[in-house]
Protein backbone atom coordinates (compact mmCIF):
# COMPACT_ATOMS: atom_id res chain seq x y z
CA UNK A 1 0.00 0.00 0.00
CA UNK A 2 -0.35 0.71 -0.17
CA UNK A 3 4.05 6.17 1.71
CA UNK A 4 5.10 9.79 1.10
CA UNK A 5 5.16 12.98 -0.14
CA UNK A 6 7.30 15.54 -2.01
CA UNK A 7 6.64 18.98 -2.73
CA UNK A 8 5.14 20.79 -3.85
CA UNK A 9 2.19 18.24 -3.87
CA UNK A 10 -0.26 20.17 -1.67
CA UNK A 11 -2.76 21.46 -4.40
CA UNK A 12 -2.85 18.57 -6.16
CA UNK A 13 -3.35 16.03 -2.93
CA UNK A 14 -6.39 18.78 -1.56
CA UNK A 15 -8.11 18.76 -4.94
CA UNK A 16 -7.78 14.72 -5.32
CA UNK A 17 -11.16 12.89 -4.64
CA UNK A 18 -11.28 9.05 -3.32
CA UNK A 19 -10.68 8.78 -7.42
CA UNK A 20 -7.13 9.63 -5.77
CA UNK A 21 -4.89 10.61 -8.71
CA UNK A 22 -3.41 13.59 -10.56
CA UNK A 23 -5.72 14.86 -12.84
CA UNK A 24 -3.04 15.79 -15.63
CA UNK A 25 -3.73 14.15 -18.85
CA UNK A 26 -0.21 12.26 -20.80
CA UNK A 27 -0.18 12.29 -24.48
CA UNK A 28 -0.20 8.57 -26.28
CA UNK A 29 2.15 7.79 -28.35
CA UNK A 30 1.12 6.18 -31.73
CA UNK A 31 1.27 2.32 -31.57
CA UNK A 32 0.23 -0.24 -33.96
CA UNK A 33 -0.07 1.97 -36.82
CA UNK A 34 -3.23 4.25 -35.01
CA UNK A 35 -2.73 7.68 -34.44
CA UNK A 36 -2.15 9.55 -31.57
CA UNK A 37 -5.37 10.92 -31.89
CA UNK A 38 -7.53 7.89 -32.80
CA UNK A 39 -5.78 6.05 -30.39
CA UNK A 40 -6.05 8.88 -27.93
CA UNK A 41 -9.89 8.85 -28.33
CA UNK A 42 -10.20 5.15 -28.57
CA UNK A 43 -8.99 4.79 -25.26
CA UNK A 44 -10.79 8.10 -23.40
CA UNK A 45 -14.11 6.71 -24.87
CA UNK A 46 -13.36 3.21 -23.45
CA UNK A 47 -12.29 4.86 -19.83
CA UNK A 48 -15.18 7.11 -19.69
CA UNK A 49 -17.35 4.18 -20.65
CA UNK A 50 -19.26 6.70 -22.80
CA UNK A 51 -18.89 4.99 -26.10
CA UNK A 52 -19.74 1.20 -24.69
CA UNK A 53 -23.31 0.08 -23.61
CA UNK A 54 -23.92 -1.97 -20.35
CA UNK A 55 -26.28 -4.41 -19.79
CA UNK A 56 -27.12 -5.25 -16.06
CA UNK A 57 -29.00 -8.18 -16.94
CA UNK A 58 -26.68 -9.64 -19.26
CA UNK A 59 -25.01 -12.96 -18.21
CA UNK A 60 -21.40 -13.74 -16.79
CA UNK A 61 -19.20 -14.23 -19.35
CA UNK A 62 -17.26 -17.71 -19.05
CA UNK A 63 -13.80 -18.24 -20.15
CA UNK A 64 -12.28 -14.56 -18.61
CA UNK A 65 -8.63 -14.08 -17.34
CA UNK A 66 -8.03 -11.05 -15.13
CA UNK A 67 -4.52 -10.22 -14.27
CA UNK A 68 -3.73 -8.70 -11.08
CA UNK A 69 -0.47 -6.37 -11.19
CA UNK A 70 -0.04 -5.14 -7.47
CA UNK A 71 2.82 -2.58 -6.42
CA UNK A 72 4.91 -5.14 -5.50
CA UNK A 73 4.59 -9.01 -5.06
CA UNK A 74 5.82 -10.74 -1.99
CA UNK A 75 4.45 -7.80 0.02
CA UNK A 76 1.92 -9.48 2.68
CA UNK A 77 -0.31 -6.63 1.81
CA UNK A 78 -0.76 -7.41 -1.30
CA UNK A 79 -0.44 -11.04 -1.02
CA UNK A 80 -3.59 -11.08 0.86
CA UNK A 81 -5.41 -8.49 -1.29
CA UNK A 82 -5.00 -10.17 -4.13
CA UNK A 83 -5.36 -13.65 -2.73
CA UNK A 84 -9.11 -12.16 -2.02
CA UNK A 85 -8.97 -11.65 -5.87
CA UNK A 86 -8.47 -15.38 -6.58
CA UNK A 87 -11.06 -16.28 -4.26
CA UNK A 88 -13.54 -14.46 -6.49
CA UNK A 89 -12.46 -15.27 -9.67
CA UNK A 90 -12.24 -19.05 -8.66
CA UNK A 91 -15.89 -18.80 -7.31
CA UNK A 92 -16.96 -17.11 -10.70
CA UNK A 93 -15.35 -19.94 -12.78
CA UNK A 94 -12.89 -17.34 -14.06
CA UNK A 95 -9.05 -17.66 -14.47
CA UNK A 96 -6.77 -15.41 -12.09
CA UNK A 97 -3.33 -14.75 -13.26
CA UNK A 98 -0.81 -12.66 -10.77
CA UNK A 99 2.57 -10.94 -12.12
CA UNK A 100 4.34 -7.91 -10.85
CA UNK A 101 7.72 -7.14 -9.86
CA UNK A 102 9.56 -6.93 -6.67
CA UNK A 103 10.18 -3.83 -6.21
CA UNK A 104 7.67 -1.28 -5.45
CA UNK A 105 9.22 1.71 -7.56
CA UNK A 106 9.56 -0.28 -10.51
CA UNK A 107 7.32 2.00 -12.40
CA UNK A 108 8.98 0.41 -15.49
CA UNK A 109 8.68 -3.37 -14.76
CA UNK A 110 4.62 -2.16 -14.34
CA UNK A 111 4.83 -0.79 -17.63
CA UNK A 112 5.89 -3.79 -19.44
CA UNK A 113 3.69 -6.15 -17.48
CA UNK A 114 1.22 -4.03 -19.17
CA UNK A 115 2.12 -4.63 -22.21
CA UNK A 116 2.77 -8.12 -22.30
CA UNK A 117 -0.77 -8.79 -20.97
CA UNK A 118 -2.08 -6.29 -23.52
CA UNK A 119 -0.14 -8.40 -25.97
CA UNK A 120 -1.80 -11.38 -24.43
CA UNK A 121 -5.22 -10.73 -24.58
CA UNK A 122 -6.28 -10.86 -21.16
CA UNK A 123 -10.05 -10.22 -20.42
CA UNK A 124 -9.15 -7.46 -18.01
CA UNK A 125 -6.13 -5.95 -15.41
CA UNK A 126 -6.56 -4.92 -12.35
CA UNK A 127 -3.24 -2.52 -11.55
CA UNK A 128 -2.34 -0.75 -8.11
CA UNK A 129 -0.31 2.03 -9.74
CA UNK A 130 2.73 2.60 -8.55
CA UNK A 131 2.91 6.41 -10.67
CA UNK A 132 -0.07 8.55 -11.39
CA UNK A 133 1.09 9.05 -14.74
CA UNK A 134 3.44 6.33 -15.55
CA UNK A 135 1.07 3.67 -16.34
CA UNK A 136 -1.38 5.68 -18.72
CA UNK A 137 0.27 5.19 -22.05
CA UNK A 138 0.50 1.64 -21.59
CA UNK A 139 -3.25 1.41 -19.45
CA UNK A 140 -4.64 3.75 -22.75
CA UNK A 141 -2.96 1.02 -25.37
CA UNK A 142 -4.50 -2.04 -23.34
CA UNK A 143 -8.21 -0.14 -23.16
CA UNK A 144 -7.63 0.63 -26.97
CA UNK A 145 -7.25 -3.05 -27.74
CA UNK A 146 -10.33 -4.17 -25.69
CA UNK A 147 -8.69 -5.05 -22.24
CA UNK A 148 -10.67 -3.84 -19.47
CA UNK A 149 -8.59 -1.37 -16.75
CA UNK A 150 -9.63 -1.41 -12.93
CA UNK A 151 -7.39 0.18 -10.42
CA UNK A 152 -7.27 -0.88 -7.13
CA UNK A 153 -5.55 0.61 -3.56
CA UNK A 154 -3.72 3.10 -5.73
CA UNK A 155 -5.31 4.94 -8.86
CA UNK A 156 -3.97 6.11 -12.00
CA UNK A 157 -5.12 9.44 -14.26
CA UNK A 158 -8.61 9.29 -14.23
CA UNK A 159 -8.40 8.71 -17.97
CA UNK A 160 -6.06 6.37 -17.88
CA UNK A 161 -8.47 3.07 -16.08
CA UNK A 162 -12.47 2.55 -16.51
CA UNK A 163 -12.76 2.04 -12.63
CA UNK A 164 -10.96 2.43 -9.77
CA UNK A 165 -11.44 0.45 -6.29
CA UNK A 166 -10.77 2.24 -3.16
CA UNK A 167 -10.35 1.37 0.45
CA UNK A 168 -12.25 3.84 2.10
CA UNK A 169 -12.99 7.52 1.23
CA UNK A 170 -9.76 9.00 0.89
CA UNK A 171 -10.54 12.05 2.88
CA UNK A 172 -11.98 9.69 5.37
CA UNK A 173 -8.97 7.89 5.44
CA UNK A 174 -6.30 10.67 5.57
CA UNK A 175 -8.31 13.00 8.04
CA UNK A 176 -9.18 9.80 10.30
CA UNK A 177 -5.17 8.88 10.85
CA UNK A 178 -4.34 12.63 12.28
CA UNK A 179 -7.50 12.34 14.30
CA UNK A 180 -6.61 9.22 15.92
CA UNK A 181 -3.23 10.43 16.63
CA UNK A 182 -3.80 14.01 17.92
CA UNK A 183 -6.25 12.13 20.76
CA UNK A 184 -3.28 9.69 21.71
CA UNK A 185 -1.16 13.26 21.75
CA UNK A 186 -3.60 15.36 23.63
CA UNK A 187 -3.62 17.63 20.58
CA UNK A 188 0.41 18.91 20.85
CA UNK A 189 3.98 18.18 20.10
CA UNK A 190 5.84 17.50 17.06
CA UNK A 191 4.79 14.84 14.18
CA UNK A 192 6.57 13.09 11.30
CA UNK A 193 4.90 11.15 8.40
CA UNK A 194 6.72 8.13 6.97
CA UNK A 195 5.05 6.91 3.66
CA UNK A 196 6.06 4.44 1.28
CA UNK A 197 7.49 6.21 -2.80
CA UNK A 198 7.45 9.53 -3.37
CA UNK A 199 5.17 8.79 -6.59
CA UNK A 200 2.54 6.58 -4.82
CA UNK A 201 -1.00 8.34 -6.02
CA UNK A 202 -2.94 6.46 -2.95
CA UNK A 203 -0.33 8.01 -0.23
CA UNK A 204 -0.18 11.52 -1.46
CA UNK A 205 -3.93 11.55 -1.40
CA UNK A 206 -3.84 10.39 1.69
CA UNK A 207 -1.01 13.14 3.30
CA UNK A 208 -2.63 15.88 1.21
CA UNK A 209 -6.00 15.39 3.73
CA UNK A 210 -3.91 15.19 6.85
CA UNK A 211 -1.99 17.89 6.23
CA UNK A 212 -5.40 19.83 5.75
CA UNK A 213 -6.68 18.55 8.72
CA UNK A 214 -3.42 19.80 10.62
CA UNK A 215 -4.79 23.36 9.56
CA UNK A 216 -7.80 22.48 11.73
CA UNK A 217 -7.74 24.84 15.30
CA UNK A 218 -7.67 21.70 17.34
CA UNK A 219 -4.29 20.90 16.12
CA UNK A 220 -2.74 24.56 16.22
CA UNK A 221 -0.21 22.70 18.75
CA UNK A 222 0.89 19.77 16.73
CA UNK A 223 3.43 20.41 14.24
CA UNK A 224 4.24 18.49 11.18
CA UNK A 225 8.20 18.69 10.94
CA UNK A 226 9.12 15.94 8.24
CA UNK A 227 7.52 13.53 5.61
CA UNK A 228 9.98 10.59 5.16
CA UNK A 229 9.76 7.78 2.73
CA UNK A 230 10.38 4.32 3.22
CA UNK A 231 9.52 2.82 -0.52
CA UNK A 232 7.75 0.21 1.17
CA UNK A 233 10.69 -1.58 2.07
CA UNK A 234 11.05 -2.95 6.20
CA UNK A 235 14.57 -2.34 5.85
CA UNK A 236 14.63 1.37 4.58
CA UNK A 237 11.58 2.05 6.64
CA UNK A 238 13.14 0.99 9.71
CA UNK A 239 16.03 3.11 8.87
CA UNK A 240 13.98 5.89 8.39
CA UNK A 241 12.17 5.66 11.51
CA UNK A 242 15.93 6.08 13.80
CA UNK A 243 16.69 9.03 11.34
CA UNK A 244 13.72 10.65 12.13
CA UNK A 245 14.38 10.38 15.70
CA UNK A 246 17.49 11.09 15.54
CA UNK A 247 16.75 14.50 13.37
CA UNK A 248 13.88 15.64 15.54
CA UNK A 249 14.45 14.44 19.32
CA UNK A 250 11.68 16.06 20.58
CA UNK A 251 9.46 14.21 17.89
CA UNK A 252 6.58 13.05 19.61
CA UNK A 253 4.28 10.57 17.05
CA UNK A 254 4.88 8.94 13.49
CA UNK A 255 1.94 8.59 11.07
CA UNK A 256 2.87 5.20 8.45
CA UNK A 257 -0.06 4.97 6.13
CA UNK A 258 1.88 1.75 4.59
CA UNK A 259 1.47 -1.51 5.64
CA UNK A 260 5.30 -2.30 5.37
CA UNK A 261 6.42 1.38 7.09
CA UNK A 262 4.29 1.41 10.08
CA UNK A 263 5.34 -2.46 11.22
CA UNK A 264 8.57 -1.16 10.67
CA UNK A 265 8.49 2.07 12.77
CA UNK A 266 6.74 -0.32 15.38
CA UNK A 267 9.80 -2.76 15.41
CA UNK A 268 12.02 -0.22 15.91
CA UNK A 269 9.73 2.11 18.57
CA UNK A 270 9.68 -1.49 20.59
CA UNK A 271 13.08 -2.19 20.32
CA UNK A 272 14.66 1.83 21.26
CA UNK A 273 14.25 4.18 24.03
CA UNK A 274 11.05 5.80 22.35
CA UNK A 275 8.79 2.61 23.15
CA UNK A 276 5.54 4.56 24.59
CA UNK A 277 7.07 8.11 24.35
CA UNK A 278 7.08 8.06 20.61
CA UNK A 279 3.60 7.25 19.64
CA UNK A 280 2.69 5.87 16.07
CA UNK A 281 -0.82 5.23 14.34
CA UNK A 282 -1.35 4.86 10.25
CA UNK A 283 -2.17 1.86 8.15
CA UNK A 284 -1.07 -1.73 9.31
CA UNK A 285 -2.43 -5.18 9.05
CA UNK A 286 -3.89 -6.79 12.30
CA UNK A 287 -1.46 -9.77 12.38
CA UNK A 288 1.77 -7.51 11.60
CA UNK A 289 0.13 -4.90 14.63
CA UNK A 290 -0.92 -7.60 16.96
CA UNK A 291 2.54 -7.92 19.42
CA UNK A 292 2.78 -3.95 19.10
CA UNK A 293 -0.63 -3.06 20.26
CA UNK A 294 -0.68 -5.86 23.13
CA UNK A 295 2.90 -4.37 24.73
CA UNK A 296 1.90 -0.81 24.29
CA UNK A 297 3.88 0.43 21.34
CA UNK A 298 0.89 1.23 19.49
CA UNK A 299 -2.42 2.37 20.82
CA UNK A 300 -4.65 2.37 18.01
CA UNK A 301 -4.14 2.14 14.13
CA UNK A 302 -6.35 1.73 11.15
CA UNK A 303 -7.12 -0.23 7.87
CA UNK A 304 -9.53 -1.92 5.81
CA UNK A 305 -9.69 -5.67 4.87
CA UNK A 306 -7.48 -5.88 1.85
CA UNK A 307 -8.57 -9.53 0.94
CA UNK A 308 -12.24 -7.65 0.25
CA UNK A 309 -10.24 -4.82 -1.58
CA UNK A 310 -9.28 -7.52 -4.22
CA UNK A 311 -12.72 -9.57 -4.35
CA UNK A 312 -14.50 -6.23 -5.14
CA UNK A 313 -11.72 -5.15 -7.69
CA UNK A 314 -12.29 -8.96 -9.25
CA UNK A 315 -16.26 -8.87 -9.30
CA UNK A 316 -15.80 -5.23 -10.95
CA UNK A 317 -13.40 -6.72 -13.76
CA UNK A 318 -15.63 -9.84 -14.36
CA UNK A 319 -18.33 -6.96 -14.59
CA UNK A 320 -16.65 -4.90 -17.13
CA UNK A 321 -15.92 -7.62 -19.25
CA UNK A 322 -18.90 -9.02 -19.14
CA UNK A 323 -20.30 -5.68 -20.27
CA UNK A 324 -22.75 -5.65 -17.16
CA UNK A 325 -21.11 -1.91 -16.14
CA UNK A 326 -19.22 0.14 -18.49
CA UNK A 327 -17.85 2.31 -15.76
CA UNK A 328 -20.27 5.15 -16.16
CA UNK A 329 -21.57 6.46 -12.81
CA UNK A 330 -23.98 5.68 -11.00
CA UNK A 331 -24.35 2.25 -12.51
CA UNK A 332 -24.32 -1.01 -10.05
CA UNK A 333 -22.99 -4.40 -9.46
CA UNK A 334 -23.18 -7.16 -7.30
CA UNK A 335 -19.96 -8.36 -6.07
CA UNK A 336 -21.21 -12.11 -4.30
CA UNK A 337 -21.43 -11.87 -0.35
CA UNK A 338 -19.67 -8.27 -0.66
CA UNK A 339 -22.90 -6.84 -2.01
CA UNK A 340 -23.86 -4.55 -4.20
CA UNK A 341 -22.08 -1.30 -4.80
CA UNK A 342 -22.42 2.18 -6.98
CA UNK A 343 -20.52 3.68 -9.23
CA UNK A 344 -19.38 7.22 -8.35
CA UNK A 345 -18.10 9.99 -9.78
CA UNK A 346 -14.84 9.38 -11.84
CA UNK A 347 -15.20 5.72 -11.88
CA UNK A 348 -14.90 5.21 -7.79
CA UNK A 349 -16.13 2.36 -6.53
CA UNK A 350 -15.84 2.63 -2.11
CA UNK A 351 -15.30 -0.32 -0.70
CA UNK A 352 -16.59 0.93 2.81
CA UNK A 353 -15.19 2.91 5.98
CA UNK A 354 -12.17 2.34 7.93
CA UNK A 355 -11.58 0.21 10.79
CA UNK A 356 -9.89 1.33 13.91
CA UNK A 357 -7.48 -1.47 15.24
CA UNK A 358 -6.91 -1.09 19.51
CA UNK A 359 -6.69 -3.87 22.31
CA UNK A 360 -10.26 -4.11 22.35
CA UNK A 361 -10.70 -5.27 19.03
CA UNK A 362 -7.83 -6.53 17.97
CA UNK A 363 -7.84 -10.17 18.65
CA UNK A 364 -11.13 -10.53 16.44
CA UNK A 365 -9.22 -10.12 13.32
CA UNK A 366 -6.79 -12.58 11.83
CA UNK A 367 -5.36 -11.21 8.37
Amino acid sequence: MTSTFHRPRLVPRLIATAAAGSLLALGLTGCGGATKTSTDAAASSAAAGSGASADPNAPTKKGLTVAFLPKQVNNPYFTTSDGGGKTALTALGETYKDVGTTSATDTAGQVSYVNTLTQQQVSAIAVSAQDPGALCTALKQAMSSGVKVVTYDSDTNTDCRQLFISQAGAEALGRSEVDLLGKELNYSGQIAILSAAQTATNQNTWIGFMEDELKKPQFANMKLVKIAYGNDDAQTSFQQTQGLLQQYPNLKGIISPTTVGIKAAAQYLDGSQYKGKVLLTGLGTPNDMRAYVQDGTVQAFELWNPAKLGELAAYAAVALASGQISGAQGQTFTAGSLGTFTIGAQGVVTLGQPTVFDKSNIGQFDF
